[in-house]
């Protein structure tokens, strides 16, 4: 008791600051869903918590939704407008059920991603662009505003704000509208140029807003992006369209050249020539090896078709053969007819070689 009597201004600033951080952790639980880029309750820079409460201070009821779930429980009529940010956590079912429940509320997409620009069938992807200044609107329902914005994704169609690749409001068909300006909503950039008016003429058209942020959680497994996904459509067509045109180039071109005709030689070259002119070019390259392999499998066939062996005789076995038939050494007849012999260093040695194989012919014949 004394020790804590002693200690116990250290223990009650130890338990304060306890309190302290598990209460701001309490607090801070709900709003850690909130930092996301464009959210109307994210009070940081990147965030539109200033837009949502100008907009509810103009008498426009603002309604957050943070799952699929959530914006089907949401009513949405005439007197509705859905206002999409973070349309990158979309995928292909919850896009889906967006459209599906959207009925004949207005539909306001904040830089829409390409799984959400294919399905809402436009007809094209956005191109990023960077202007140069101020973007004038261009048309009748944003007449005297401009965008003012460092990076934004213009659309090919019609629309207000044109700059370079497009326009970056671009409205494809009644009741979808589609924002390539997301920065112009932002807390940080909402008071540059005429972004504030933009804005609230843009998202207060109705007396309500059902304003959905998509969430990671509500995917499923067939939501993956796949390689067909990041793909033109025209791809595929075009490469049917190539095969096709291969497929009919093959049959034009063989119908065209016909089948092969054969023809008789114009001229009959006699053994002899051939050997005599072969030599010739063997000697004109000075191919000593390749000459006296010649002459010895020349020799190991004759010898082979004499001695009535199989055609594809060992050359040991035919150097036992012709040495049993004509009386020399094995390793003698063996070292003139084996094709790993060492090949002739000088023409003499060639001629030798030719001579010593004739002999050996001619001595397998008498025998």
């Amino acid at each position: 008791m004394k020790a804590l009597t002693r200690h116990r201004t250290t223990l009650l600033v130890v338990l304060a600051v306890l309190l302290t951080v598990a209460l701001t952790a309490w607090l801070g639980r709900h709003d850690a869903s909130y930092a996301g880029t464009l959210d109307p309750q994210n009070p940081d820079g990147d965030g539109a918590q200033a837009l949502a409460r100008v907009l509810d201070g103009q008498g426009v009821t603002v309604d957050v939704v943070r799952s699929a779930d959530a914006f089907d429980r949401a009513t949405t009529d005439a007197s509705t407008l859905v206002v999409v940010t973070g349309s990158d956590h979309l995928g292909r079912s919850t896009t889906q059920r967006l459209l599906d429940h959207q009925g004949d509320a207005g539909l306001v997409v904040v830089a829409p991603g390409p799984e959400l620009t294919r399905q809402l069938d436009i007809g094209g992807y956005a191109v990023t662009t960077s202007p140069d200044g101020p973007v004038a609107a261009g048309c009748t329902a944003y007449d005297g505003l401009v965008l003012r914005v460092p990076e934004a994704e213009a659309f090919d169609g019609d629309g207000c704000f044109r700059a370079r690749g497009g326009v970056l409001l671009a409205e494809p068909r009644p009741g979808l509208t589609l924002l390539g300006a997301p920065a112009a909503l932002t807390n940080d950039q909402i008071l540059e140029g005429d972004n504030a008016a933009v804005a609230l003429r843009l998202l207060g058209q109705r007396t309500r807003v059902v304003w959905y942020v998509p969430s990671l959680a509500d995917l499923v497994g067939g939501d993956g992006v796949s390689p067909s996904s990041l793909l033109p459509r025209w791809l595929v067509p075009a490469v049917w369209l190539l095969l096709m045109t291969g497929v009919a180039l093959v049959v034009w071109r063989s119908r065209r050249l016909g089948p092969l005709a054969v023809e008789p030689l114009p001229v009959h070259v006699k053994a002899v020539e051939t050997t005599r002119n072969l030599g010739r070019l063997y000697r004109r390259a000075g191919d000593r090896p390749h000459a006296a392999e010649a002459l010895r499998s020349a020799a190991r066939s004759r010898l082979t078709e004499r001695l009535a062996l199989p055609h594809h005789t060992d050359h040991r076995l035919l150097a036992a053969a012709v040495a049993e038939h004509t009386g020399r050494r094995v390793d003698e007849v063996d070292a003139l007819l084996r094709p790993d012999a060492a090949p002739p260093a000088h023409d003499r040695d060639l001629a030798d070689l030719a001579r010593q194989l004739d002999e050996l012919d001619r001595e397998v014949s008498h025998a």
